[in-house]
């Protein structure tokens, strides 16, 4: 294989081809940078959590890759994965994800020092978010503290402690990643029921349309307090109305559970995001 096509295949493993992954991170991140500074971030620490955002994303496919070699060849959708099908080995992928690892720590070097443990926290959790799928019945729980931990991050590099709206901010994350995870997952449900892979679409059952509105109503609720506790108004209001629409848009999506509209749903969710961050940002703007 030559050089060329083997960076085409790392360009696969690590999801650059699919962005949408690395906003539903970012949006959340910079939502957080943007309240714990008050509206007004340096723009160094934009540039260090936007890139680490895109590091740590692609980071993490690469284990999520390794860690289910042996059942995407079962899955649809997965089949044709590049440790799956046997273009780059299991070996590659690590050092892939470990070298990603490297050079997103170096970033936070300049940062304090809580936010340097932060960050070995987030990479225990983002490398064993993979192996959730064994055991636990919601995994999507857990990746939404995987992509938010970001939150708790920005809040520290800025104000070198994690106040409360860090945490809620954190939980509200949690809530919407079980809403579009699960929307994804809906999309593999036959082939994970066959192959034992826990998810929350199998857990939720015949309830799972209900339990993605009600995840998405819990995390709108959840920032809109945020929000309006910091002194956001009207604008940010519009911004939360905007992501309920969203949501709403979504249930039309899934409430049929077709495949294709479930996973139209989840991508829409980068949607969701940036008008929460938009309005956020340009409340803070408009003062």
């Amino acid at each position: 294989m030559s050089v060329t096509e083997r960076l085409y295949w790392y360009s696969r493993l690590i999801r650059l081809d699919k962005p949408v992954g690395t906003l539903l991170l970012l949006w959340p991140t910079l939502a957080a940078l943007w309240l714990a500074s008050g509206g007004v971030p340096d723009w160094k620490l934009l540039l260090i959590f936007s890139l680490g955002t895109l590091l740590m994303r692609s980071a993490g496919c690469a284990v999520n890759d390794y860690a289910d070699r042996d059942f995407d060849k079962y899955v649809k959708r997965t089949a044709e994965r590049p440790i799956t099908s046997g273009k780059i080995s299991g070996k590659e992928a690590l050092a892939v994800a470990a070298a990603l690892a490297l050079i997103s720590f170096a970033l936070i070097i300049p940062l304090n020092t809580l936010t340097k443990q932060l960050s070995v926290c987030a990479v225990l959790i983002a490398a064993s978010y993979p192996y959730f799928k064994r055991f636990f019945a919601i995994p999507q729980a857990y990746l939404g503290i995987a992509f938010g931990f970001g939150i708790p991050m920005a809040y520290a590099s800025i104000q070198g402690l994690l106040p409360v709206s860090a945490w809620l901010l954190l939980v509200a994350n949690v809530f919407w990643a079980v809403a579009y995870d699960t929307e994804y997952a809906m999309v593999d449900r036959d082939d994970d029921l066959k192959i034992g892979i826990k998810t929350s679409a199998i857990t939720f059952g015949r309830f799972d349309v209900l339990a993605v509105m009600l995840c998405y109503g819990i995390s709108l609720s959840i920032i809109t307090l945020v929000g309006l506790n910091n002194g956001l108004g009207k604008i940010f209001l519009l911004g939360i109305a905007a992501a309920a629409l969203c949501a709403f848009y979504h249930y039309v999506l899934i409430k049929d559970r077709d495949r294709m509209s479930c996973f139209a749903a989840f991508r829409h969710n980068n949607w969701l995001g940036a008008a929460i961050f938009a309005g956020i940002a340009f409340d803070y703007a408009l003062k």
